[in-house]
């Protein structure tokens, strides 16, 4: 049921876990439902976070993403 999202380096697989994203928004929700296109809008926004956080720990010479390269 995953779906692929489109980025700036091609098609990739989803890096969240549906059943658990719907989960939570049923949970959080009282019952709201999860459209199947959130999933890949959510994942692509997760890739540009991590390629962010890969850049800023190239910047500061580290090999090892930390929790402070998340901006």
């Amino acid at each position: 049921m995953d779906r692929d999202f489109e980025s700036d380096t091609g098609t990739h697989d989803a890096l969240v876990v549906t059943s658990k994203l719907k989960a939570y928004i049923k949970e959080k929700s009282d019952g709201m439902s999860t459209a199947g296109n959130v999933v890949p809008a959510l994942s692509g926004i997760i890739a540009k976070l991590c390629d962010e956080a890969i850049a800023n720990a190239q910047k500061d010479r580290r090999k090892t993403v930390m929790d402070r390269d998340l901006s």
